[in-house]
């Protein structure tokens, strides 16, 4: 196995061996530059591309650029692995480098190649925090090399976030940049569109992105004024239905159905005929109260925060503030918990994640776990999947697993072994797969008396994230920690001296500075030295009124910028430096001490507590011990109980603990039982890897329609003239009058009868003046009869043109690009409504044979090709048809 891990390394290695050595090269000879030659390579080398020179030319020059301007800054030298980390990026694949290897330090490097092209680059994140504290830590390199960095966080004004989209390098999460593209394709002008196009985008946490969230579109809603009392009635009609006679719990699908005996009783609770009727549907009202109160628990999947249901990330464990389940299921979770129903909502604009980001041109992605997915990258966003060595070979052990038949004896033997690790002082890190869990270990942590950190999507313990995570690796010290995705610190052993000393100056400002020597019992915890420097700290900057100047929001992001600045400090600058370094020296001496002391012991411990339906949440939480060649461990303890166990794994591991006949109390420990448990998170992966394919191949329709309404839309912002457009959708509703007029008769001898109706539909329709005389056009082919009306109707434009203008200059192309626009949404929000419908019902064609994918593609088509004509005649007819009057103040239609 050890000789596999070192031919791989130097497979990897080798293949770009020449690359490495030049950039290393360059780099060294940096080294006696001064600043001054170094800032002014970014202005050469996009001098080089000018000339002709492709990135990939001048790739060597622009890493050492990089690299050197990292050692500068950050005292941080690269090693080759990330150097190699970042041409895999660059060349469009997706880099899996383990954890605590520097993937945030990695993505510096092609994105400040790319950057030189000045088209943009998006390095997008998980959650707003480690945007935020991303973008901050590396702003100092860009900002030396003159290269500029973008924030975009929620709630954003409209102006900020075009500001930040325009800069050279941005940083946002995956949902905002998403529901910001969605929201500039709703845009009314263009001042209110953000972004510019999609050059290059680094996806940090590639796997949790592009994989775990791609089942779940993004959606821009807009509320739809449903009666509640329907769900509170639902509510109280499933707390009433039994399980196995009213209805049937598939838990693998997470559906539930009702028998006929359940709909029986409904009917007659609800005193109606039928539940699926059209007119007053209750059908879904009651399946949402159904699996709110079966498949959706409180503090697992949702929390309840100020009288509000919010959703738990499954994947992070992160509470994900402002979304919301759709088709009423967040409604009826809210009836169940009795909080205030809000109003449900109807779909106005929405992309899934795997049309959405490939869109961009060239799409990269890094993360700690991706191999497993290789596939479905390569198939759906047509990337590779790329390994990076480890800078040293991990020596982490990684235990079999321990499985127990009841999952009360689990938590027992988990609790045990968190109190043997802390008598003999290893640091510990339990991974818990939701809120629940990680409280009910915290209750029997609490009887054995044992302290401990938790960290899980409750607020009070979100805030103390970071320090939680900096202490994680000191000795005595338990964390119980719900996924550890997206966490984005690093577990150091004996502690993280750099985070602790940021953090000690940041929690001391946030504190009421005044109070400081009434506050000791805070800071009572801290080394003597200490207090006496953040004493001094304090008083130094009362004298320089720093606290008058100062908000709470904007310490953190202060502090950052403060301790990264290198030359023409102010004075607060030099305090909060002064201060940060020497705290940072005693708690390196102290941490180091610790951390001689854990690996002795053996390093961190991980102990997984359930296995999560994916290999790679698994792998995420082990990848925490072993960091950077350190000792660790992991350990996974289970139970029959487990939900993977219970649902996916089958009857097997049942039969092999029975017929083993042992006792509740002792763990099966066996190569046949992490087999069955490998093979059922297979199982499981490839069932999600069918709904996302699927999900893609039905949306690749969508998509399609979705992108030539967008162009539409686009070409009509853009112009400042749209005389054409209208001119266009006019001839064109002509056209497919006539062509339905005429294709539809085969006898020449109506014409007479179909001049009158032609007649009729284009006055309607176009306004066109009625006195056309029927007889000159019966005699006329198809094509005369198509031009004659061609004209008739830009005649009539031009003086309708000509009467709007008398009204006011200008108000005719103001009202073409309002009609445009108005109608396009409405008539895109409708077929997004009706592909919801289709996409629901055309499940039903396979039992008539018939491939539902197929039939959904020509119905859709059809769809689309009615939603186009809809909108050329409303538009026409608006335009033609709208009458105005000049008033005194305004105008009024």
């Amino acid at each position: 196995m050890f000789n596999l891990l070192l031919n791989r390394r130097s497979n990897i290695t080798s293949q770009y061996k020449q690359t490495l050595q030049k950039i290393n090269q360059i780099s060294n000879d940096m080294q006696s530059w001064p600043d001054i030659q170094l800032q002014q390579q970014t202005h050469k080398l996009k001098k080089y591309l000018k000339d002709g020179k492709s990135l990939n030319n001048i790739l060597p020059e622009a890493f050492a650029t990089v690299k050197e301007t990292c050692r500068r800054i950050k005292g941080l030298t690269m090693f080759n692995v990330q150097i190699l980390g970042g041409i895999i990026l660059h060349e469009g694949n997706i880099t899996e480098m383990k954890t605590g290897e520097g993937k945030t330090l990695v993505a510096t490097l092609p994105a400040y190649l790319n950057a030189l092209k000045n088209q943009g680059v998006h390095i997008i994140t998980v959650n707003d925090y480690l945007a935020k504290r991303d973008s901050e830590w590396v702003y100092p390199i860009y900002n030396f090399l003159n290269i500029s960095v973008g924030l975009v966080e929620q709630n954003m004004s409209t102006e900020l976030k075009k500001f930040n989209y325009q800069q050279d390098i941005t940083y946002i999460t995956n949902s905002e940049v998403g529901f910001d593209y969605l929201r500039d394709n709703m845009a009314i002008n263009q001042n209110q569109i953000v972004q510019k196009d999609f050059n290059f985008c680094i996806i940090d946490e590639v796997d949790s992105i592009l994989i775990d969230e791609a089942r779940t579109p993004l959606i821009i809603s807009g509320p739809s004024y449903v009666a509640t009392d329907k769900y509170k009635k639902s509510y109280l009609l499933s707390t009433k239905l039994k399980e196995t006679k009213d209805y049937n719990i598939d838990e693998k699908a997470k559906n539930i159905t009702l028998t006929d005996e359940g709909i029986i009783f409904c009917e007659k609770f609800l005193e109606i005929d039928n539940i699926y009727q059209i007119q007053d549907p209750w059908a879904q009202y009651i399946l949402n109260a159904l699996k709110a109160q079966n498949l959706f628990i409180k503090d697992r999947h949702y929390i309840v925060k100020d009288n509000e249901v919010i959703i738990v990330d499954e994947f992070t464990g992160r509470i994900m503030q402002g979304r919301r389940w759709s088709d009423g299921l967040h409604q009826a979770i809210e009836a169940k918990e009795n909080v205030q129903i809000q109003n449900e909502n109807h779909t106005l604009a929405s992309i899934t994640y795997q049309h959405f980001f490939l869109l961009y041109s060239k799409l990269s992605g890094m993360t700690g776990t991706a191999s497993t997915e290789a596939q479905e990258f390569e198939k759906i966003y047509n990337i590779n999947v790329k390994e990076v060595p480890t800078n040293k070979i991990c020596i982490r052990q990684d235990l079999p697993d321990l499985v127990y038949k009841r999952e009360y004896d689990k938590w027992i033997a988990i609790a045990n072994e968190c109190y043997d690790m802390y008598q003999i002082g290893r640091p510990v890190l339990v991974g818990t797969t939701n809120v629940e869990k990680s409280e009910l270990l915290a209750k029997l942590l609490n009887e054995y008396d044992i302290p401990y950190n938790l960290l899980n999507a409750k607020p009070e313990n979100v805030k103390k994230e970071a320090e939680i995570i900096a202490q994680a690796g000191q000795s005595n010290t338990i964390t119980i920690s719900t996924n550890m995705a997206g966490r984005g610190t690093d577990i150091i052993l004996g502690g993280n001296p750099k985070e602790m000393s940021k953090l000690i100056i940041v929690k001391t400002i946030q504190k009421p500075n005044k109070d400081f020597k009434n506050n000791n019992d805070t800071y009572k915890d801290l080394h003597i030295e200490i207090q006496s420097l953040i004493k001094n700290m304090i008083s130094e900057l009362n004298q320089n009124q720093f606290f008058e100047k100062l908000k709470d929001q904007t310490i953190s992001s202060y502090v950052e910028k403060a301790l990264n600045v290198r030359e023409e400090s102010n004075n607060i600058d030099i305090i909060l430096q002064n201060t940060y370094k020497n705290i940072l020296n005693i708690y390196t001496n102290i941490f180091e001490e610790d951390k001689n002391k854990v690996i002795k012991l053996g390093g961190l411990h991980v102990i997984g507590t359930e296995r999560h339906e994916s290999r790679r949440i698994d792998n995420q939480l082990r990848g925490r011990a072993g960091r950077q060649g350190d000792p660790g461990s992991s350990r996974f303890f289970l139970s029959l109980e487990d939900n993977l166990l219970r649902i996916f794994g089958g009857d097997k591991i049942i039969n092999i603990m029975e017929s083993l006949n042992i006792d509740d109390q002792t763990p099966i420990e066996s190569k046949i039982l992490s087999n069955s448990l490998n093979n059922a998170q297979k199982k499981v992966e490839l069932h999600y890897y069918d709904i996302r394919k699927q999900l893609f191949d039905y949306d690749e329709v969508l998509n399609s329609q979705r992108q030539a309404i967008y162009a539409e839309r686009k070409r009509i912002l853009k112009s400042q003239y749209i005389r054409d457009c209208i001119i266009e959708y006019g001839e064109s509703t002509i056209d497919e009058i006539l062509s339905f007029y005429f294709n539809n008769t085969k006898d020449r001898s109506a014409n007479h009868i179909l001049i009158n109706d032609i007649k009729q539909k284009i006055n309607t329709i176009l306004n066109l003046p009625p006195e056309i005389d029927n007889k000159c056009i019966r005699n006329m082919e198809i094509e005369e009869i198509r031009l004659f009306l061609y004209e008739q109707f830009r005649i009539t434009y031009d003086m309708r043109e000509a009467y709007l203008d008398q009204l006011r200059p200008g108000l005719v192309r103001q009202l073409e690009k309002y009609y445009l626009l108005q109608q396009i949404d409405k008539a895109w929000q409708e077929h997004l409504e009706k592909m919801a419908y289709l996409r629901e019902s055309i499940g039903w064609r396979s039992y008539g044979q018939q491939d539902p994918l197929t039939e959904y593609k020509n119905e859709a088509f059809s769809l689309f090709i009615n939603m186009i004509t809809y909108i050329r005649e409303t538009v026409s007819y608006l335009i033609m048809r709208s009458r105005l009057v000049m008033d005194p103040q305004n105008i009024k239609m």
